[in-house]
């Protein structure tokens, strides 16, 4: 487990989680993990996680929201320590991608928390306790 104040990158999975309730005990634990890193200030996001996000909340969940109820959503998010990738992040997820053999979209979420200076990425779609250059995958809902 990380020091409270240590940066800590969040997956899109875990914030689906967190402001969907389909799922009462993932979405009490999301919760929970995101309201932590919002008091602390050490959660991170990218780009990617929130149009992820966006699109999920909005058109993929059982109860979808409206983009008026998710706008606000993104905003508050928008406030937390946000990756923005460029050119040379695409090429190192490619890197990561073939390495790890793993998705381009998990690469990215692995190159963002690096660039962030994140040791752990939040997420349930990658191996947890596996490091992924230098990044290790932790599954909320496995603790």
């Amino acid at each position: 487990m990380t020091e409270a104040n240590e940066l800590q990158f969040v997956d899109t999975n875990i914030f689906v989680y967190a402001y969907n309730t389909s799922d009462k005990t993932k979405h009490q634990c999301a919760l929970s993990l995101v309201t932590k890193l919002w008091h602390t200030g050490a959660g991170c996001l990218s780009i990617q996680v929130l149009q992820e996000l966006y699109v999920t909340l909005t058109l993929k969940v059982p109860q979808p929201l409206t983009p008026e109820t998710c706008t606000p959503i993104i905003e508050d998010l928008g406030q937390w320590r946000l990756h923005r990738p460029e050119l040379k992040s695409i090429l190192e997820a490619m890197q990561i991608q073939q390495q790890y053999s793993i998705s381009f979209w998990d690469a990215m979420i692995i190159c963002s928390a690096r660039e962030l200076g994140c040791k752990q990425v939040w997420t349930e779609d990658l191996n947890t306790g596996q490091s992924y250059s230098g990044v290790t995958a932790v599954n909320p809902f496995l603790l």
